[in-house]
């Protein structure tokens, strides 16, 4: 099944039986693909797995560490074809990320993740309050991660407002000026997750602003928030305390494979769409772990060909819970991320945010 075909799907609808073998399909073609069209690839797949042909099954898809596309330019189109170059988050100490993309894949990386956001928000744009500050997406043709971040989801609302200033400080009359506008119907709001909480929640909290109309969504890192005794359920119940919002979704996703980002769901749990996968293996063996075991992620992808990002291990550890069988009524796999793998870098957009933050200090 071709990844269009898999894209004009309902996005949490295919059970497993049916959505295995498209996107393997899919996914051991991108690897023909890529070892074809990026030698280094070729090379990487020599490597780790000993040449790859055609995989039998999901858990058999090769993959390549995150880390290597800090140390290896991996394309897989002419020079001529890179329309944008994306960048991961980053303290100042480290190596980023970087991402080609030609104009079919930005393409169809928009349409899917515009799969899943109408899935969550409906098919109208809805009124949208970011929780950052407008500087950060001048350059359209190079953007780090939050960038992109940022501009992706911009697309699904309208009357758009930055909550931050320029020195990322709450613009706290931008905010009261949006809700009084647009504070008594359904609204949205967008943010990575430790500036919700830093420049928005711990600044309006007891104001007295009335939130409870909007649906957050947010991603990006929790090592910030985690440090300080803050889990998803401490979140949520200070969001609802401090200015009624209750609607609260979480994604996990990465510069690596945009687009393909797993939806938190009414249960607490990550979904993988139809068009993307999730594996999590033992750190030890590299063998698939049953739900219930907690190991390291792998995610899998029917959107990267203009660079070799359809199979990934990343550097997050985290629990699968079932497949086809969450309380929300989503069909496909769910899971939790537990945490960093030991020694793995701070990478996430909000994290990354606070450690320039206290290195600027």
């Amino acid at each position: 099944m071709q990844t269009d075909e898999l894209l004009a799907l309902p996005p949490y609808d295919l059970e497993r039986a049916r959505k295995e073998p498209a996107l393997l399909e899919r996914l051991n073609a991108l690897t023909a693909h890529h070892a074809r069209a990026c030698p280094p690839y070729g090379r990487l797949l020599e490597l780790f797995h000993g040449g790859a042909g055609p995989a039998a099954r999901m858990s058999e898809v090769p993959w390549i560490p995150v880390g290597l596309f800090k140390s290896h330019r991996l394309v897989s189109v002419p020079e001529a074809e890179v329309f944008k170059t994306l960048t991961s988050s980053g303290t100042t100490s480290q190596q980023v990320s970087r991402i080609y993309l030609d104009r079919a894949t930005a393409q169809r990386q928009s349409v899917a993740l515009g799969r899943i956001m109408t899935h969550l928000l409906g098919p109208k744009r809805l009124p949208m309050l970011l929780v950052e500050n407008r500087d950060l997406i001048k350059d359209r043709t190079a953007f780090s991660a939050r960038g992109a971040g940022v501009l992706g989801m911009a697309s699904f609302g309208r009357d758009h407002v930055y909550a931050l200033d320029e020195r990322s400080e709450l613009d706290l009359e931008a905010v009261r000026a949006f809700l009084a506008r647009h504070g008594g119907a359904p609204f949205l709001v967008f943010g990575f997750t430790f500036m919700v909480w830093q420049y928005l929640l711990q600044r309006i909290a007891g104001l007295g602003l009335d939130l409870s109309q909007g649906t957050l969504v947010h991603s990006g890192g929790w090592k910030k928030l985690q440090d300080e005794s803050v889990d998803n359920a401490t979140f949520k119940a200070r969001l609802a305390d401090g200015c009624g919002l209750l609607r609260v979704y979480s994604f996990y996703g990465m510069v690596e494979q945009v687009g393909s980002v797993f939806l938190e769901g009414e249960d607490g749990h990550l979904y993988a769409p139809g068009f993307a996968d999730v594996i999590v293996r033992d750190p030890v063996t590299w063998e698939e772990l049953p739900p219930g075991r907690q190991g390291v992620i792998q995610v899998l992808s029917a959107l990267p060909e203009s660079y070799p990002g359809h199979s990934i291990l990343t550097e997050d550890l985290g629990v699968l819970h079932g497949v086809d069988d969450g309380s929300c009524g989503r069909k496909g796999k769910h899971f939790s991320v537990v945490g960093r793998a030991p020694r793995a870098e701070l990478r996430g957009c909000s994290d990354t945010h606070a450690f320039s933050q206290k290195v600027a200090v």
